[in-house]
């Protein structure tokens, strides 16, 4: 029996442009579907947020790029904090799987691993930096 899992990421980008946006969120959902061993039509839903300084695209279009053409996606903008980082794409991918939540391997990329400083060695296996 199938559950619904999530499972998290992020990236920067170094400008707002359109090519850079595009190349950084297909390279993000390549690294989630290849660590967590995923199938397209095993995803129900991806939703993208962007730091308010990336504008240029939509980073949803990376997964149509990809072939994700029945997937839903959704793109929003994340709430600006005051100190938080910028030129950020974040990614929350829900998939059908019979893995525990546990084992959904969470990709970081970039300066987008300062995000999460909590994550300890015990559980690096289940993140991944570049």
């Amino acid at each position: 029996m199938s559950n619904i899992r999530g499972i998290r990421g992020a990236t920067t980008v170094s400008r707002n442009k359109k090519e850079e946006i595009l190349t950084s969120s297909m390279t993000l959902l390549e690294k989630i579907v290849s660590a967590n061993k995923i199938k397209i039509e095993d995803i129900a839903s991806v939703i993208f947020s962007v730091t308010k300084d990336i504008n240029a695209e939509f980073p949803a279009i990376a997964a149509r790029r990809l072939g994700w053409l029945y997937t839903p996606l959704l793109c929003t903008y994340e709430i600006s904090v005051p100190g938080s980082l910028k030129k950020c794409i974040r990614v929350l991918i829900h998939v059908n799987s019979d893995k525990k939540q546990a084992q959904m391997k969470h990709i970081y990329l970039g300066k987008a691993k300062k995000l999460r400083p909590d994550i300890g060695s015990r559980e690096k296996d289940r993140y991944y930096f570049s």
